[in-house]
């Protein structure tokens, strides 16, 4: 093997699994990424992963794959940004056990991330998100399972990978009930449960059974969910919601919408920005603040508090559409 494969060994190994005990999630992250690049340069140079060197990974093939994951794979800006620090972080480390490559390493190291466009977050409604709900058939075991699912990712805001990840024990529904779990970078957090989501709760763990260390929304056979199991089911029931509230058909709605659609709730509540950081598990504030863009409630008490001397407070009405058109033209 040349210098490259026992650097990447020895990256995932001793960086990753050792220093800095990174989760599976992030492994798994890391690994994806490679496996497409050495396919990748694989292709284009005609050597075997096991025979690449360092420096056959220079900054114009970097950059070629990550225009292949864009052009070719259909990858979000977002996820080639995310493939591109997965590299650097490997370079990173090649820096230190291969100084003699630095100047190609340094030239990777420069590749920037791309710059995108930031839109608004999508969330539901609350006649939206009582539809999700209520689709879920309920006369079926699934439909229990998801409704309580669902439900609690709407009140809790809990991430994907948080909600698979729960177990029975998680759950604390007597005096004080809230959910516990270990989020994104091993941050544990207790989040409070409402009454109404507690009364479903308890009524899906009594059925669910199960040990305390069982996963809480199993499949049918009592293993954990996939991300992409509960992807499905969550389209599945959007597209049955569909039918009776118009709005979801062209709402694009993933777990993670739910989540926004958590923090929303609280910002509409009066919830201050900080605690709603605090709610969702963000390391930083600056995060959450992506909700406050999204909320035009906001935008308009604050004009209304900056409205001109002698003019009546109220919202914005336009002109008659016939002087509209006139003032137009």
């Amino acid at each position: 093997m040349t210098a490259l494969a026992p650097t990447l060994q020895a990256f995932f190994t001793d960086r990753l699994m050792n220093q800095r005990q990174a989760s599976q999630h992030t492994i798994a992250a890391y690994r994806d990424t490679f496996r497409l690049l050495l396919g990748f340069t694989s292709k284009h140079t005609g050597a075997t992963p096991s025979g690449l060197d360092v420096a056959d990974l220079d900054a114009p093939l970097i950059g070629a794959f990550l225009e292949h994951l864009e052009a070719e794979r259909g990858n979000s800006v977002r996820t080639r940004n995310a493939r591109l620090a997965a590299i650097h972080s490997l370079f990173a480390y090649a820096a230190l056990r291969h100084p003699e490559q630095a100047a190609s390493i340094q030239r990777v190291l420069a590749i920037p991330a791309k710059r995108f466009d930031r839109e608004l977050v999508t969330y539901l409604t609350e006649p939206e998100a009582d539809a999700l709900l209520a689709a879920c058939d309920r006369s079926t075991w699934t439909g229990r399972r998801d409704h309580a699912m669902f439900l609690l990712a709407v009140q809790t805001g809990l991430r994907v990978s948080e909600l698979t990840g729960l177990t029975c024990a998680g759950l604390v529904l007597g005096r004080g009930a809230h959910v516990h779990c270990v989020g994104k970078g091993r941050k544990e957090r207790r989040t409070p449960l409402l009454p109404a989501t507690v009364a479903v709760l308890k009524v899906w763990l009594a059925e669910r059974g199960g040990r305390p260390t069982d996963p809480l929304f199993p499949t049918s056979t009592g293993r954990e969910l996939s991300r992409d199991a509960v992807e499905h089911r969550i389209a599945k029931h959007t597209a049955d919601a569909a039918h009776h509230c118009r709005s979801l058909a062209v709402k694009p709605v993933t777990v993670h919408t739910l989540r926004h659609t958590a923090a929303m709730r609280l910002l509409l509540s009066g919830v201050d920005i900080t605690v709603i950081a605090l709610w969702l598990g963000h390391e930083n504030i600056a995060t959450s603040q992506i909700y406050l863009h999204a909320d035009m409630t906001q935008k308009e008490r604050a004009i209304e508090r900056t409205q001109p001397p002698g003019t009546k407070p109220g919202r914005y009405r336009p002109p008659d559409p016939v002087l509209a058109f006139l003032e137009a033209l």
